[in-house]
């Protein structure tokens, strides 16, 4: 195996006499030369912004708005988990422990909402991660600002801060998109990348149920000061950004078929987060790993048949 480093990806070659993929086309990032390195199967795992850039710029006659994207869906259905709520507490209980010198773990809460005959106002679910720190002082409002209050403040450890972060799936809408800029350009002369991607109602609902979950599991175990709050943050800032080249059985709704292949270019595999038609709630690296590792043994399978 060869490794190119400071090579900036700019597009894939595609061949119009073979209707396949034949290599790509990087750019030096520091001398920016233009090289073709040429494959019978091109591999694209870039990121998802990244994968769905490189697709975009992959024009030719045959496909002028992206490589595969016969359709319109290439850059369409962009997810991220839905990370705003937060429910947090204090615990007057352990006061004889610290959150150093114990097992090194935290605590995690599955999905539960939509599950077997639950039933809720939104559709999908959520999963909590829980949190529990120690102040590492004793210093409040109340401590004086120098003697010897202070320094017995100093000296002690503080209150128990406890929190639960809401992990919710987010919908695939088919209008948020990403896009590239047809004026502006990075250092390469490669078009920058436009996101229009938002979270909506059902998203929304479901950060009243994880506040509302939340406030009762912090009761339950005796926590005080019990408060919620929403972010407000984009999409985006969870970094768990994935679809816009989703897998589908219908090449006219998706990209990509069950083998991670582009219905149009078949010796084309995309198997990062870009392949995605749902985001479920659960932190996606695995999947990502497993749906690799599928379909390049796919990929080893149609070689030897000779069918790429």
């Amino acid at each position: 195996m060869t490794l190119r480093p400071e090579s900036v990806v700019h597009s894939i070659i595609y061949d119009k006499e073979s209707g396949k993929a034949k290599g790509v086309r990087v750019i030096d990032a520091e001398t920016k030369e233009t090289t073709e390195y040429f494959s019978r199967i091109v591999f694209l795992n870039a990121g998802t912004l990244n994968s769905l850039l490189i697709l975009m710029n992959s024009t030719s006659d045959r496909f002028p708005n992206g490589l595969g994207n016969d359709h319109d869906v290439l850059g369409r259905y962009i997810m991220d988990h839905n990370y705003r709520a937060k429910v947090s507490g204090t615990f007057t209980g352990l006061q004889d422990k610290y959150h150093f010198g114990g097992r090194p773990a935290g605590a995690y809460v599955p999905r539960f909402r939509n599950v077997g005959s639950d039933k809720q106002s939104f559709l999908r679910g959520y999963c909590y991660g829980f949190r529990g720190l120690r102040s590492s002082s004793n210093v409040n409002k109340d401590t004086p600002p120098i003697g010897a209050g202070l320094k017995l403040a100093m000296s002690e450890p503080g209150v128990w801060n406890v929190g639960l972060n809401g992990m919710g799936e987010h919908l695939p809408y088919y209008d948020n998109r990403m896009t590239l800029s047809k004026r502006e350009v990075d250092p390469w002369g490669i078009p920058q990348v436009k996101v229009d991607c938002t979270y909506r109602e059902n998203e929304e609902e479901m950060i009243k149920d994880i506040h509302a979950s939340g406030i009762e599991m912090l009761e339950a175990v005796g926590c005080e000061n019990i408060k919620t709050r929403n972010t407000q943050q984009p999409p985006g800032q969870a970094i768990h950004e994935m679809g816009g080249a989703p897998m589908g059985r219908d090449a006219k709704t998706s990209m990509l078929n069950f083998r991670n292949q582009l219905h149009s270019v078949s010796n084309v595999f995309v198997s990062d987060g870009a392949c995605m038609n749902s985001s479920a709630c659960q932190n996606p690296s695995l999947t990502y790993m497993a749906l690799t590792a599928r379909a390049a043994n796919l990929a080893v399978g149609e070689l030897k048949k000779g069918n790429l």
